[in-house]
């Protein structure tokens, strides 16, 4: 028989063998679940590798794709580029290349105005072709011109004034400063008002009296003047450069109207008039009539008011004070309140009305002598009727003139 102790000890083991089995079943149990982790784990990295290597090798395949495209596209763009822009448009082109201009600026030029497609590819086709030391001037160039054909023309040069009416200012005889700032504004990048708010600078003004002393006097400073420089502005064919701002416009016309006059400075002296006088009287001769035989009895016919205190009354004067244009002048608009109106003031007003040309000014500095203090144009025929009495004048002015009915 076992003693009481030994059966607590026997006690003892039996629970400690389950105790370890229990221990070792959760061993293992925890081992397996280790191993379980593992493996899920694995499975996870390796579907995760799997899936960046799909990502890297999308990008890789878009990314070469694309390479491929854009190189395609490129390849084409700039073959197509280095052909003439329009192979069957022929018709020349005036183009101007400023000095100092660059071969990049060059190249940009070209493309502004429709000669080359592209001004980068040219710039860098230039480059290999060693092309350099072009020369600044006026170019004609055809949209069909090859880019070798530009080079060469670049390389031989252009010519110092244009030949295009694209840079040419036209002045005609009888035009009106703002006539000449709308010409003005039409071929460059500066507007009417650029060019009128130029024409009656003070100081610039100032600076051509001190050029053109014998011809920019005192008598333009008049604060009566619409435009001081108005009758200043020769009549003739300018070119353009791009550089030029409105005041060098102006200089240019200026100083033409200058030389013009240069050799008449005696003739005006004689005739008692000033300068400033005689250009006013001669912007009405330019407007009055066309012949330069009528243009010298229509002088005439100004300068016997003038002598006999009567206004002058011409028509010139009414529609520059109205500012418009007329066919006929009604009774009304003779009551305009201006400076200019030569029905209601006598003398000869502020100053010209137009800007008038070489023969208008020899008309009144060789007037025919005449008894005439009247006289119309025919505005069908151009023929013009005088008269030495008002009589006369009205018996002429219903035969010839259908004047409209009064508002």
């Amino acid at each position: 028989m076992l003693e009481k102790g030994g059966s607590f000890l026997v006690k003892r083991n039996a629970k400690q063998t389950r105790e370890s089995r229990t221990n070792n079943k959760n061993k293992a149990e925890t081992v397996n679940d280790t191993k379980s982790d593992v493996e899920e784990r694995w499975k996870m990295r390796r579907k995760e590798n799997s899936l960046v290597k799909k990502i890297v090798f999308s990008i890789i395949f878009v990314g070469v794709l694309l390479i491929l495209v854009v190189g395609i596209v490129g390849y084409n763009y700039v073959t197509n580029a280095l052909r003439p822009l329009e192979p069957n448009n022929t018709e020349l082109v005036e183009v101007e290349i400023p000095m100092g201009s660059s071969t990049k600026r060059i190249a940009e030029i070209l493309e502004e105005e429709a000669i080359v497609k592209d001004a980068t590819v040219f710039n860098y086709y230039m480059k290999t072709q060693n092309a350099s030391d072009f020369q600044a001037g006026f170019y004609q160039f055809a949209p069909s011109m090859e880019l070798d054909e530009i080079i060469v023309t670049l390389e031989e040069g252009g010519t110092s004034t244009p030949i295009s009416e694209d840079y040419k200012i036209l002045v005609k005889e009888g035009s009106m400063i703002t006539e000449i700032a709308s010409e003005f504004a039409s071929k460059t990048e500066y507007s009417e008002k650029d060019f009128l708010d130029a024409a009656s600078n003070d100081e610039f003004i100032a600076q051509l009296a001190e050029e053109f002393p014998k011809l920019i006097t005192d008598a333009v400073q008049n604060d009566s003047l619409k435009y001081k420089l108005e009758g200043y502005l020769f009549p003739a064919t300018y070119d353009y450069l791009s550089m030029y701002t409105p005041e060098d416009m102006i200089r240019e016309m200026v100083q033409k109207t200058n030389e013009v006059l240069t050799p008449y400075r005696a003739k005006i002296e004689e005739s008692g008039l000033s300068l400033h006088e005689v250009l006013t009287l001669s912007s009405l001769v330019e407007k009055e009539g066309v012949q330069y035989e009528d243009r010298q009895m229509i002088a005439d016919v100004f300068f016997n008011r003038l002598e006999e205190d009567m206004a002058i009354q011409s028509d010139i004067s009414i529609l520059y004070a109205l500012d418009e244009h007329k066919e006929y002048v009604t009774i009304a608009d003779t009551e305009v309140d201006s400076p200019y109106n030569l029905y209601q003031n006598k003398g000869l007003g502020p100053g010209p009305f137009n800007n008038p040309g070489e023969e208008a000014i020899q008309a009144v500095l060789n007037p025919t002598d005449t008894d005439y203090f009247y006289f119309l144009a025919d505005l069908e025929t151009g023929e013009v009727y005088f008269s030495e009495t008002y009589e006369e004048h009205l018996e002429l002015q219903d035969q010839y003139i259908i004047a409209p009915e009064e508002e």
